[in-house]
């Protein structure tokens, strides 16, 4: 079985919020003690780190669910529950995240990008936090909150300095395992290579290095998925410099100049901007290829080392240039991250129903027993308080229209 895994789907669960308190004094000599429930701690968020010292998606394959911890309950004498850790999720750089509709969500490229993937349930308020002039004897608290869970697709793109982009069998495998310290699996067939291979090629006196990629032989209708042609030509994206290797020994006479035409179709086809990559073309197999073969570029052969000094130093350069351009670029790209809003949003289901959305408003209510009328009473002033009562007259509530929020149902009520 591989142990190399690109894609995958997994659960993400954050963890709840601890329950406030309902809780009196109970003292000696102290004959009415006032509420001292404490709050309850919150749950556990769930975070997508980018690590590069995680290679692969394998870790999700056979254990896709991940759960934070809950939030501890409150208890009396005003002791709030502690809250729960995060829990922190290695991902390999180059990971995309996507939801179930194949919405873009995260997009985790370098190392250290952070996102957050289900966010823990805040901790329910204690009954002290409920103390007023006009409330005085508060008997109700708040539940803690859900954590939030949802499925989510990840599919990861490698992140290289320079891919290897060729037909099958052209010796691509061959070639990384000379320049590199990767030991890719080859033999005299095609799709030898099912799997990427990474490989870090380093120039000792200039104290350089660079990932190389052998991504496996993409064969022609792959821009349109066929041959397993997208998950191949996925690793292609993020690298900086493509290197087009031909076979100058081509078992069915496909010329070198009809292959990198055939190359690049694909590659613009699948995506256009691929196509203005910097890229080094060189034709591969010089030790066995037939006399006749015309080629004016650079050749090459990964069995007796003909021209692969001469192809590391074109990629190295490349690559520098690449990297500078990635530099200026950095530098003058900001990100901003505002915080979303919870806005409160109506939507009507029927004729005379009507579902309440937004975080605030489902809080509103989430009390520990609405049966009592101090709870209603707070649940009724902080539902005004953030607009529920205003959108819902905006959208053509009537009286006694059903009002749905979260899974609290009740009749609408014009204010007097």
């Amino acid at each position: 079985m591989s142990n190399f895994v690109d894609e995958c789907n997994v659960n993400v669960e954050g963890g709840s919020g601890g329950a406030g308190c309902v809780s009196f004094r109970r003292e000696a000599h102290v004959s009415r003690g006032g509420p001292d429930g404490g709050d309850g701690g919150g749950g556990g968020s769930i975070w997508f780190v980018a690590d590069h010292n995680t290679a692969s998606l394998l870790g999700f394959r056979d254990h896709p669910h991940r759960k934070a911890r809950s939030g501890k309950h409150g208890s009396g004498k005003r002791k709030h529950g502690s809250s729960a850790d995060d829990l922190v999720v290695s991902v390999p750089e180059g990971t995309t995240v996507y939801d179930f509709d194949g919405n873009l969500l995260a997009d985790l490229a370098n190392n250290g990008d952070r996102w957050l993937a289900a966010a823990g349930g805040e901790g329910g308020k204690g009954n002290a936090r409920f103390l007023s002039n006009k409330r005085r004897a508060p008997a109700f608290a708040e539940q803690g909150e859900d954590g939030e869970e949802r499925w989510l697709r990840l599919e990861l793109r490698l992140v290289a300095d320079v891919a290897l982009v060729g037909f099958p069998n052209v010796g691509k495998s061959t070639l990384i395992s000379r320049i590199s310290a990767a030991k890719p699996k080859i033999a005299n067939y095609p799709f030898t290579t099912l799997e990427p291979n990474l490989g870090v090629v380093r120039i000792d006196d200039e104290d350089f290095e660079m990932v190389v990629a052998d991504i496996p032989g993409l064969i022609e209708g792959a821009a349109d998925g066929k041959g397993l042609g997208h998950q191949f030509l996925r690793h292609v994206e993020r690298a900086r410099v493509l290197v087009l290797l031909l076979d100058l020994a081509s078992w069915d006479g496909v010329s070198p100049e009809e292959q990198e035409r055939a190359l690049l179709h694909e590659l613009g086809e699948y995506q256009p901007d691929l196509l203005e990559r910097p890229r080094v073309v060189v034709a591969s197999r010089s030790d066995i290829a037939p006399p006749e073969t015309e080629w004016d570029g650079l050749r090459i052969s990964a069995m007796d080392g003909t021209g692969l000094n001469q192809l590391v130093g074109l990629m190295a350069d490349r690559v520098r240039e690449a990297r500078l351009a990635d530099e200026e670029k950095a530098r003058t790209e900001f990100v901003i991250h505002r915080p979303l809003p919870d806005t409160v949003s109506v939507e009507r289901v029927g004729e005379a129903e009507y579902i309440v959305h937004g975080r605030s408003a489902l809080r509103a209510v989430r009390l520990s027993d609405l049966t009592d009328p101090g709870a209603i009473e707070h649940a009724q002033t902080r539902l005004d308080s953030i607009g529920v009562n205003k959108a819902l007259r905006n959208a053509g509530a009537r009286e006694g229209d059903i009002i749905r929020i979260g899974d609290l149902s009740f009749e609408y009520e014009e204010d007097a």
